[in-house]
C-alpha cells in the first residue's frame, strides 16, 4: 500500500518512518484465523437468515428444512450445487464436470428410489399373504398399514396415501386376492397422479408372486 494513498496523517506519518527505517514498503495486515472464522460464521448466519429460491421439485419437511426422501435426486443436487458458493477454480471445474446424474448406491435414497423400494416389499407382503387370514392377521394388517401412512419418510407421500384411504378406499384384508388387487389399486392411484401408465391389475399375481405366464422369470 503506498503511503501516499493513505488519508489519516498520524498513520501516514508512521508509515513514513517504516518505509524510511526498512527499506519496505508498509505490508497490510491479515486478520488471524480466529478473526476470519467468525466472520465466515456471521456471513452464514446471514445466509441463513436470507430466504433463498430453491430449485423446481425441493420439498421441505414439516420442520421447514429441504426434505431429501421428499426430493429427487436431481432437484437435490441442483440445491446443494446453488448453495456452493466457493470461488470457481480449474479443479472445482474439474469436479463439476463429473458430477454424477445419478446417485451412488451407497447414498441415502431419494423419493424415487424409497418409492421403488417401498412398492417391492408392499407388494411382495401382499403375494405371501394368507389366502384365508385369520381375523388376528387382518387386524394387524389393518394396523401395519395404518402406521406406515404415518410414518413413511416422505410426509407429502404419506399424506396422499392417508387421503386416497379416506376416499373410500380402506384395506381390502379378508385374502390374498383381495389385498394384492387392493394394492395395485393403491399404486395405479400414484402412478397416475405421477403422469405414469397404470398396470393391470389382473396381472398383479404373476407380477409379484407366480412369475410371468411365458416362464421367463423361472
Amino acid at each position: 500500500m503506498p503511503t501516499t494513498q493513505i488519508d489519516f496523517p498520524i498513520l501516514q506519518q508512521f508509515f513514513c518512518v517504516v518505509e524510511s527505517r526498512t527499506g519496505l514498503p508498509p505490508q497490510p495486515l491479515d486478520a488471524r484465523p480466529a478473526q476470519l472464522m467468525e466472520a465466515q460464521k456471521k456471513e452464514r448466519q446471514e445466509d441463513d437468515r436470507t430466504p433463498k429460491q430453491l430449485p423446481k421439485g425441493v420439498v421441505l419437511g414439516p420442520d421447514g428444512k429441504p426434505c431429501r426422501s421428499c426430493t429427487s435426486f436431481a432437484a437435490w443436487a441442483s440445491m446443494t450445487k446453488q448453495q456452493d458458493q466457493r470461488p470457481t477454480t480449474t479443479f472445482s471445474k474439474q469436479i463439476a464436470s463429473t458430477t454424477p446424474t445419478a446417485p451412488r448406491p451407497d447414498c441415502p435414497p431419494d423419493v424415487d428410489q424409497l418409492g421403488r423400494s417401498t412398492w417391492t416389499l408392499l407388494h411382495t407382503m401382499t403375494a405371501n399373504y394368507p389366502e384365508r387370514p385369520s381375523p388376528t392377521q387382518q387386524s394387524e394388517t389393518r394396523q401395519f398399514l395404518s402406521l406406515f401412512g404415518k410414518m413413511y419418510p416422505c410426509w407429502v407421500c404419506a399424506d396422499d396415501f392417508r387421503a386416497w384411504v379416506k376416499e373410500g378406499n380402506e384395506p381390502r384384508v379378508s385374502n390374498r386376492e383381495e389385498f394384492g388387487r387392493w394394492m395395485c389399486e393403491a399404486h395405479n392411484a400414484v402412478n397416475v397422479k405421477l403422469g405414469k401408465s397404470s398396470f393391470d391389475c389382473n396381472r398383479w399375481e404373476e407380477r409379484w408372486r407366480t412369475g410371468w405366464k411365458d416362464g421367463s422369470c423361472d
